[in-house]
């Protein structure tokens, strides 16, 4: 039996940079329904902000809604949350889902929130979650491929063939030193 959690994370400073990495995954081959993309969005004060979902696909109006509106019409199951220590945040892809489970559920479990719940819900270990959070709290993008350990070893592949580097968490088999 294949596990179900298995992920490879790359980091991003920029929209143009993790929305480049989307562009290359997809012209790979990779199944866009397997990535996920989450990122604060600093501007909600300046403007007012919304969301909704038109089908499977999500809308949003703001002040970076053009940068976020790339992602949106390439990744499947969209939210904007408003997370404890992170203040807005914005999710799309299959991660949506594991955030809301966290959500219902309560989860906080050794000063992880909501958001570290997600993560290692997927099998991303705590000390990877900490440092994740961390990027994201400096404003930093994360993509993340979800899959069977053969779809996250393609996706790593192709990025790293496009020299981005992903780290990769899962069966042991997978990760590599």
């Amino acid at each position: 039996m294949m596990s179900e959690t298995n992920s490879a994370v790359a980091v991003f400073a920029t929209h143009a940079k993790a929305e480049a990495a989307i562009h290359v995954l997809q012209q790979g081959g990779f199944d866009l329904t397997k990535l996920s993309i989450v990122g604060k969005d600093y501007h909600t004060d300046e403007h007012v902000v919304g969301y909704y979902n038109a089908g499977d696909r999500m809308r949003y109006w703001g002040t970076v809604g053009a940068l976020w509106g790339g992602f949106w019409s390439l990744l499947f199951g969209s939210a904007f949350f408003a997370i404890p220590g992170f203040g807005p945040v914005l999710v799309a892809g299959p991660l949506t889902v594991s955030i809301i489970s966290a959500l219902e559920s309560a989860v906080v479990v050794g000063g992880i929130g909501a958001l570290g719940g997600a993560l290692g819900s997927i099998g991303i270990p705590n000390n990877s979650v900490l440092q994740y959070e961390t990027e994201l709290k400096n404003g930093k993008l994360l993509l993340v491929v979800h899959g069977t350990p053969d779809e996250v070893e393609h996706a790593a592949n192709i990025l790293q063939s496009a020299n981005i580097t992903a780290t990769v968490h899962g069966s042991p088999a997978m990760v590599s030193t």
